[in-house]
């Protein structure tokens, strides 16, 4: 076991959702790119969301398909969907769950990010826990909500639902929200990030062309202030 699992133990697994297609992003073809590995101020927009997250999660590891050595340059584990074909993300946060069981037993939960997400915020893990412990017992799946919008692939997820999770994918569910209320979808509001004196959504995400000059701006723009 890693350094990071030890060091966290009972800390999430962070998962860092790269499995998509990209549709949108590369002119409607299938799997015509990584969203993460666009530059973002000279960087990955991968590495903002990583840098991100990697200190409020016990270990962190990216849900990709296909050839992993093109994030070699990251240094972590590279974990494939368990389920053949891309049958969306849902298959992502199994195949975390399903690492987090093996190599982070201690860790009960996994938290999922996308990784078009750069302006995450720094509290999202603390305020995830904290408001599922508030929370009936009922409600076991804590999702991010802006703007009175639930953002599906950004939540806490206990591992011990992966079994449950497998079945029904296998039995054809796709859209996240009809799995997550059978075991209690919980929003969690985040206000709004103050960026070079804008207010941004802390989950904007850069899904097209379009939302990725947006985010090159408002970094930019941060930059000089």
């Amino acid at each position: 076991m890693n350094e990071a699992v030890r060091a966290g133990e009972m800390l999430p697994v962070g998962v860092l959702l790269a499995g998509g297609q990209s549709r949108r992003m590369f002119d409607g073809t299938p799997g015509g790119g990584d969203k993460g590995l666009l530059a973002l101020d000279a960087r990955p927009m991968l590495t903002h969301v990583a840098d991100s997250l990697r200190p409020q999660v016990g270990a962190l590891v990216i849900n990709a398909n296909g050839d992993p050595e093109r994030f070699r340059a990251f240094g972590l584990d590279v974990v494939p969907d368990t389920l053949d074909g891309f049958v969306g993300p849902l298959a992502g946060v199994l195949a975390g769950m399903r690492w987090a069981a093996a190599h982070a037993p201690s860790a009960s939960d996994i938290v999922t990010v996308s990784t078009d997400a750069p302006f995450l915020p720094g509290d999202l893990v603390a305020r995830l826990i904290a408001a599922r412990k508030g929370a009936p017992a009922g409600e076991r799946i804590a999702m991010a909500r802006s703007g009175g919008h639930l953002h599906p692939v950004i939540g806490l997820w206990p591992v011990d639902l992966a079994d449950d999770l497998q079945a029904a994918l296998t039995n054809g569910v796709r859209k996240v929200l009809a799995w997550t209320d059978r075991h209690g979808t919980l929003g969690v509001d985040f206000p709004s990030r103050l960026l070079a004196g804008e207010e941004v959504d802390p989950f904007f995400n850069a899904n097209t062309p379009e939302e990725l000059a947006e985010a090159r701006r408002l970094v930019a723009a941060g930059l000089r202030h």
